[in-house]
């Protein structure tokens, strides 16, 4: 019965991503005739030739507007640690609160590398870039990221994730000063400003590419299997954090310091030399490193056989193990689609005429809170109801993503499309679970405590190819919001404003959320069990 609701449910979605864009129906109203008949080429040449309009006055929200996404923020952080499940193990006291303290700082320090990758992200949104000068840069910054877990996942199993989570937050600062400093004097060390950027920020992904693996590394010593769900579940939350400092604190740099844009990469910096420190006098490998004793961790790990085996061979096997192979395609999905929301999920809703909304106006909390409550939906549900399987939970959450990209398609022509953002809101908290899921806890599962650099490496490398493809296509096809005209002026790209030209969006994510959870139920009984001896 199982396996027919399985098929039944595979042909359901397969039918909805084959005919939705053929369901649609046509917009209630069209553009007038005049308009439609331009093209892209003769609209900009209008739009030039019109004088430039005055900038509206920049109105202040009043305060309790303000610090309404904050405080709902705030809550939803102290509802979720409150009411995280506990799995007794055992542990001490004194075992749980050097653990708190290990996490806490390694965390942070993880949540701030977000704010130092995803300020680009910002900078471009306010003009810094262009749509395809930001998608040449996070693209090729992606590709370094991933190709750097080949080198950075053995250093990391070598040197251990303190070393590296150093190395990270080291790198990222010195990087995002440099970014700053670059943009800040105009100075172009490689030939052009688009050039200098690519390569500041590919050395700072490079950098970046050590921060999950340490994470995960450290922690992989620290938590049982059967705690590592729950662990899961708080890596989406330090994931959600980082998108909150990188979107609404960056958005709150701008608008404070609107000609001063290259704070939007001294103060991530500046934060990552203090946590820096903090990593110093705080995070520990292991237990034992700490003071404490180590224990069995019941993953792949256990028990110990003293082999040991180069890198190479070590990548060679993991490739080969058919479920972390598996795992890895799927994340190759997540961050095709992850991104796809982050990245351009503002842009698309500015485009059909939803940037004033209240998700969109606070797309850093509300990114925040969908991805902790992805996270810890997901943790909780895949220790307690699935018995640590990290299967089951990803394919609910791929059924979710991939319900979201395929009802967006027929509410963009519907009288009400205001709930849009909410439903993109929702997209995010789905894949954030599933990147937690199976990044944060199934890597460690899998790979063990010897091997964990390696799988976190292996896996998040896809993730990042992932996310590569996505950001070459749609900076390529997606319109750019600002065109500049022959007396170097600039105006609003009226091509930016048709909606077709937008619908990109949503009709690449269908494809490849169908692919993940496809995957995600091959997995769908996979367990890590502890190597006999």
């Amino acid at each position: 019965m199982g396996r027919f609701w399985i098929r039944a449910t595979l042909v359901v979605v397969t039918l909805l991503a084959l005919f939705a864009p053929f369901a649609v129906a046509q917009p209630a109203s069209t553009p007038a005739p005049a308009a439609a008949e331009l093209s892209s080429a003769e609209a900009a040449a209008v739009a030039c030739a019109n004088p430039k309009p005055k900038s509206a006055p920049k109105v202040d929200k009043p305060l309790y507007e303000r610090l309404l996404p904050i405080v709902l923020l705030l809550v939803v952080i102290a509802v979720v640690l409150t009411r995280l499940p506990k799995v007794e193990l055992g542990h001490s006291k004194e075992f749980l609160r050097r653990r708190r303290l290990n996490w806490l700082v390694l965390g942070l320090t993880y949540a701030f590398l977000y704010m130092a990758r995803y300020n680009l992200n910002q900078y471009k949104f306010v003009g810094g870039l262009t749509e395809a000068e930001f998608g040449s840069i996070f693209g090729w910054g992606s590709a370094v990221y991933g190709v750097a877990f080949l080198l950075n996942g053995p250093l990391t199993d070598r040197w251990g994730g303190r070393t590296t989570i150093l190395l990270a937050a080291g790198g990222a600062a010195i990087t995002n000063l440099v970014m700053g400093y670059a943009v800040y004097t105009g100075s172009t060390f490689f030939g052009s400003g688009f050039k200098t950027m690519l390569v500041l920020y590919c050395a700072n992904m490079y950098f970046q590419s050590f921060g999950a693996v340490s994470i995960v590394k450290v922690n992989g010593s620290w938590f049982h299997l059967r705690e590592r769900g729950t662990f899961g579940g708080i890596f989406g939350i330090l994931i959600s954090l980082g998108l909150f400092f990188a979107y609404d604190g960056g958005k709150m740099i701008t608008d404070a310091l609107p000609k001063q844009l290259e704070w939007l990469f001294f103060i991530p910096a500046g934060i990552l030399v203090l946590f820096f420190v903090g990593c110093v006098l705080f995070v520990r490998d292991s237990p034992s490193k700490a003071g404490l004793t180590d224990f069995d961790l019941g993953d792949a790990s256990t028990p110990d056989d003293g082999k040991k085996e180069s890198a190479v061979q070590v990548i060679i096997r993991m490739l080969k193990h058919p479920v972390i192979l598996t795992i890895a395609l799927i994340e190759l999905c997540s961050g095709f689609l992850r991104q796809a929301i982050l990245q351009w999920g503002r842009d698309f809703s500015s485009g059909i005429g939803l940037g004033d909304s209240f998700v969109i106006t606070n797309w850093g909390v509300v990114s925040c809170i969908a991805g902790i409550t992805g996270g810890i939906f997901a943790g909780a549900i895949s220790d307690h109801i699935f018995g640590s399987r990290r299967g089951p939970v990803s394919a609910v959450l791929y059924a979710l993503m991939l319900a979201g990209t395929i009802v967006i398609i027929p509410m963009l022509w519907t009288s009400n499309p205001g709930l849009i953002p909410w439903v993109i809101a929702f997209m995010s908290m789905a894949i954030i679970g599933v990147h937690g899921m199976l990044s944060g806890a199934a890597s460690a599962d899998f790979g063990g405590r010897k091997n964990t650099g390696v799988a976190v490496g292996i896996i998040d490398g896809f993730v990042y190819a992932g996310s590569m493809i996505q950001s070459f296509v749609y900076g390529a096809y997606l319109p750019e919001k600002l065109i500049v005209c022959p007396d170097a002026t600039t105006r609003k790209n009226p091509a930016a404003t048709d909606i077709d030209n937008w619908m990109i969006w949503p009709y690449a994510m269908i494809p490849v959320a169908l692919v993940g959870f496809v995957l995600a139920l091959r997995v769908w009984n996979a367990r890590a069990r502890p190597k006999s001896g």
